[in-house]
């Protein structure tokens, strides 16, 4: 399995303005996932906090993987003690 790395193409310092998502930064994600797909992503990693509220509840031939999420329920399980 290859994984390729696609940088920052949103340009963070738009996205670290505020909490203002505009359509321009949500067209280039999906722009972003359509091209990672079309050369065979098999998962997409969204890998930045920014990235998981662009693509929002995004429907995906693939799995998308939100680390913020993935990382926070960790968090609450290993403070339940469960794991």
């Amino acid at each position: 399995m290859k994984a390729t790395r696609y940088g920052d193409p949103l340009g963070n310092d738009e996205l670290d303005m505020g909490p203002v998502i505009n359509k321009t930064q949500v067209g280039k994600m999906k722009a972003l996932v359509d091209s990672a797909l079309a050369a065979g992503a098999e998962a997409v990693i969204l890998g930045c906090t920014e990235i998981a509220l662009l693509v929002g509840d995004a429907r995906a031939a693939v799995p998308l993987y939100d680390t913020t999420a993935i990382h926070a329920e960790a968090a609450v399980r290993w403070i339940m003690g469960e794991g």
